[in-house]
């Protein structure tokens, strides 16, 4: 099974941007996270959302 959610350190390391830009970009509402016990998540769907938004603004 594909990954469904990635720990922030996943998601800035993937982006190649720092773990404070990511959660600079949850709380602007770019990305979507959630909490799971104490660790914050972002679904794989709200990574490929975000790019694909990045994607249609530079064309």
């Amino acid at each position: 099974m594909d990954d469904m959610a990635y720990r922030v350190e996943e998601v800035a390391r993937a982006l190649r941007v720092g773990r404070t830009k990511v959660f600079d970009l949850i709380r602007a509402g770019e990305l979507t996270s959630i909490k799971i016990g104490g660790s914050r998540r972002v679904p794989a769907r709200s990574v490929h959302d975000y790019l694909s938004r990045l994607i249609a603004e530079a064309a």
